[in-house]
């Protein structure tokens, strides 16, 4: 990591302007760039730009299509410009959509891409059977092509489909098989590396390597995303959809900073941290001190 370079990306999926849309600023007040510099070279390129989100579903069954399609190119072309550049790009959401434009600049640039996702939720609903209508239930499945949309506006996910082979993904941390039960979703075990956050418990440097290794034979650069709502609620409330279960603050930290020691390891993604639940930013603070210790040395 010779540069790190700090992009935001301030979607929210719900087509508003609150809630995880203000977590890039939230998080560079409590100190982000500071804590990177204070052991790598840093950046900060700004924020992606996308245009009003407006909270509407629109013919694929998602919210804020157009904003969602400009925001993917934006964060698309901004990663590819890091890699390009030879710089590690720190990728901070918003949610979870904007690994779609990771995963479509580290494919520009390698030629392919794969993925460690790190992530409470599966995120492969099909959009229309969405409870939501927001994207962040979907991206994974999207990027996968193992879920459709009708009318999918142009860009969402960047041609050629997929963007992702599921022998080049592993997902670490999903807790959400009840949930997916119970709307007759289909889960994504099975057809790829796959262990829960049970899974995970005692065996974080083991799967880690398990999981890396599996991606790093099918795709030898890939990207490490990861949702914070991967933590169990008492480390971190500011999420907007808590669940029974999760990491501490300690696995989530061993986990990334395993995964960032991995030579194969090009960019990371940092979603769903949403400081209108964090009124007094101890939270904030929280996740930057994670990004500073999950970070290798000079």
């Amino acid at each position: 990591m010779t540069v790190i370079e700090v992009v935001g990306a301030g979607f929210n999926s719900a087509g508003r302007g609150d809630g995880v849309a203000r977590a890039p600023g939230a998080l560079r007040r409590a100190g982000l760039v500071a804590a990177v510099a204070a052991r790598h070279d840093v950046r900060d390129s700004g924020d992606v730009a996308f245009g009003e989100a407006v909270p509407e579903r629109g013919a694929s069954g998602l919210l804020a299509e157009r904003a969602l399609a400009a925001m993917v190119g934006g964060v698309r072309r901004k990663v590819a410009a890091a890699l390009a550049g030879g710089a590690f790009p720190l990728l901070v959401g918003g949610d979870c959509p904007v690994l779609l434009g990771a995963l479509a600049a580290c494919r520009d640039v390698h030629g392919a891409a794969g993925l460690l996702f790190v992530d409470g939720h599966e995120d492969a609903w099909p959009p229309a059977a969405s409870t939501t209508g927001e994207a962040a239930d979907c991206e994974l499945g999207l990027a996968l092509g193992v879920t459709a949309a009708a009318s999918l506006p142009s860009g969402v996910v960047p041609g050629p489909a997929p963007l992702l082979r599921a022998e080049a993904t592993a997902l670490l941390g999903p807790r959400d098989g009840a949930d997916l039960l119970e709307h007759q979703v289909a889960s994504l075990r099975g057809s790829l590396w796959f262990a829960t956050d049970r899974e995970l418990a005692g065996r974080v440097a083991e799967s880690v390597a398990d999981a890396a290794a599996t991606v790093e034979r099918s795709a030898p650069r890939w990207w490490l995303h990861v949702d914070l709502d991967v933590l169990a609620t008492g480390e971190l409330a500011a999420v907007d959809y808590p669940q029974p279960g999760g990491l501490t603050w300690a696995e989530l930290t061993e986990l990334t900073a395993l995964a960032l020691r991995r030579p194969g390891c090009t960019g990371w993604s940092l979603t769903i941290y949403n400081p209108d639940l964090d009124p007094d930013g101890r939270q904030a603070a929280r996740i930057v001190r994670y990004v500073e210790e999950a970070l290798p040395s000079r």
